[in-house]
């Protein structure tokens, strides 16, 4: 029964086989390991996360395989989304024989019904391995009965977050009914933005709720508006949960490797660091495997280039 994806990127990425080469050599160049031998990638204050498991191009991996590639990458944070935690505590596969709305239905109710103390051991899995639960990744949430978005909230706590994120909505009505949970949890939901998201949709959204916020997408972003995101975030950083780290470039142009495009990853990680800001930088990996290469690898090499940013 595990919901569809709202985002027909991801759905594209899940066509595509986690090529199995091996890592070490990118990931040791990385240097992504503290005193105890865990990962680390908060660099000079400021959190490299990952989109998982949307970044490594299966919707379906187990929480287990996901930690395992983070580890291997040299990450101790990362944006979560829920299918693999809703898979971890027992979530029945979808009946193909009963129809859309009755599957939905069964969803409801065992979300109402299941118990989220395993939750324990699963962040406990993570922690001991070094990797943060920041942020929690909720497809759907604008569809949720009102029970479920409190169980949204719940597990998103339940695993160590401090904000959910989900695709804006620009309709006002869904922003505020979604916003009343924030504020009545005190718990920050970052809206994600695509490429036809402007400034003025997000503070629509703030002006709804008070822990109304937004995850900025700096690729989409500097696509979408052609023009730095930097502005916003400086004039909005208190609402701004995380920003995901993509290159791309002006006027609706594609995703390239980092450094390749128009997008001022580097500046806004700066930023963040120079301010002190308590914003993830959150890669989500979305640019076309080169020919010779495989996803992880262009992973390390994503991440190398944050933590040159970072250094410099």
């Amino acid at each position: 029964m595990l919901p569809s994806h709202t985002r027909r990127e991801f759905a594209k990425l899940a066509l595509a086989a986690l090529p199995g080469a091996a890592l070490l050599s990118p990931v040791s160049r990385l240097g992504a390991a503290n005193a105890s031998g865990k990962p680390n990638s908060k660099v000079a204050g400021v959190q490299i996360g990952l989109n998982v498991p949307y970044s490594f191009a299966n919707p379906i991996m187990s929480g287990d395989d996901i930690l395992k590639n983070c580890v291997e990458l040299g990450l101790s944070g990362v944006e979560l989304r829920t299918q693999p935690v809703e898979a971890f505590l027992g979530l029945p596969a979808i009946d193909t024989a009963k129809s859309k709305a009755d599957n939905a239905q069964e969803l409801r109710e065992w979300r109402k019904s299941v118990s989220l103390d395993r939750l324990k051991e699963f962040r406990a899995k993570y922690e001991t391995a070094g990797v943060l639960i920041e942020i929690v990744k909720v497809d759907g949430i604008f569809g949720m009965s009102d029970e479920e978005i409190d169980y949204a909230f719940a597990l998103a706590k339940a695993l160590g977050g401090r904000a959910i994120s989900t695709e804006i909505s620009h309709k006002e009505e869904e922003l505020k009914r979604v916003g009343s949970f924030a504020d009545k949890h005190q718990f920050m939901v970052g809206y994600h933005g695509h490429a036809t998201t402007t400034p003025a949709h997000w503070e629509a959204a703030f002006a709804l709720a008070k822990f109304n916020g937004a995850n900025v997408d700096l690729g989409h972003f500097v696509a979408g508006n052609n023009t730095s995101p930097v502005p916003f975030i400086t004039q909005y950083h208190d609402r701004v949960t995380h920003v995901h780290l993509k290159d791309r470039k002006f006027n609706n142009g594609p995703n390239t490797p980092f450094g390749e495009g128009d997008t001022p990853i580097a500046e806004v990680l700066r930023l963040i660091r120079d301010q002190k800001w308590n914003i993830q930088g959150t890669i989500e990996f979305e640019y076309k495997v080169p020919a010779g290469s495989d996803r992880m690898t262009e992973l390390a090499r994503a991440i190398k280039f944050c933590r040159d940013a970072l250094a410099a």
